[in-house]
């Protein structure tokens, strides 16, 4: 398992997570939702070991990540940030194989990679000349090629990994996920589309102020008081066997003041007053 415990990180003397624990099971995917500003993505940065916490343990599998050093974590994990900046003119091959191990040269890898994300003959293609959502493919390639080289089926660490994508390929990355879970891996993706995560999760966190709120099975978690606690909106979550529960954006109004008049009061979903969503 692949776990951090008792989480605090603070910038400039603002807390951003306060004993904030995540849990990243082989063989199941975690899925993590909050709104902007909970925590998520520090929690996932954490947990990465980019991050060092004020306090609290990340351990995988029984072992500190402190203990392990940078290369033998790379053989553990492969992480997806949520921005990835590539300075020099790569190929599209060369991205991806930045998730091979120093000096090894594996191109039935890199093309397996890149078929899994519909790449398949972009290979010599130049990475800076591609679209954000090709971009953002590649990087997932990129981590793919890493996750076939680590002991052992790994973990996969992925931060809005469809935050760029048209429909068909965010589909593509929740049968990834799932693919990576069912060969033996544990996939943690931050998500902010509730509907994906309750397709690709087996467990949900729910963050909201660097702490975390809910946890559980999509249905345990994706319910009307829970959303509207994190989002500062009203919800009807509604089902539609056997994928699962789903929330209808048309369902939604917007609370007047919002997260900020949410955060001055704490508790439960505030009042019924509300503006009108525009049709």
């Amino acid at each position: 398992m692949y776990e951090a415990k008792d989480i605090d990180y603070a910038v400039s003397g603002r807390l951003l997570l306060d004993g904030a624990d995540l849990a990243v099971r082989p063989g199941r995917v975690t899925a993590l939702i909050g709104p902007n500003g909970a925590g998520k993505s520090t929690l996932l940065k954490v947990l990465s070991g980019e991050l060092r916490p004020r306090r609290g343990r990340v351990l995988v599998d029984g072992r500190d990540i402190a203990a392990l050093g940078p290369a033998r974590l790379a053989q553990r994990r492969a992480v997806l940030p949520q921005d990835v900046q590539v300075a020099f003119p790569f190929t599209v091959a060369e991205v991806a194989a930045i998730g091979l191990p120093s000096g090894e040269r594996a191109p039935s890898r890199i093309a397996e990679a890149l078929a899994r994300v519909d790449l398949a003959g972009f290979r010599d293609r130049p990475y800076a000349a591609l679209s954000g959502g090709e971009q953002q493919r590649v990087q997932i390639a990129r981590a793919l090629t890493q996750l076939a080289g680590c002991d052992g089926p790994g973990y996969l660490l992925l931060d809005e990994p469809t935050s760029s994508l048209d429909l068909s390929h965010q589909l593509m990355v929740v049968d990834l996920a799932r693919q990576v879970a069912r060969a033996g891996g544990g996939v943690a993706a931050v998500l902010h589309d509730l509907n994906l995560a309750a397709m690709i999760a087996d467990e949900i966190v729910a963050l909201k102020n660097g702490q975390v709120a809910a946890r559980g099975a999509p249905a345990e978690v994706l319910t009307d008081a829970i959303v509207a606690d994190l989002y500062a909106v009203t919800a009807r979550i509604g089902t539609a066997p056997p994928s699962g529960p789903f929330l209808l954006p048309q369902a939604m109004t917007r609370l007047r003041g919002g997260l900020a008049k949410a955060a001055e009061g704490g508790g439960g979903p505030p009042s019924a007053v509300h503006e009108p969503t525009r049709q």
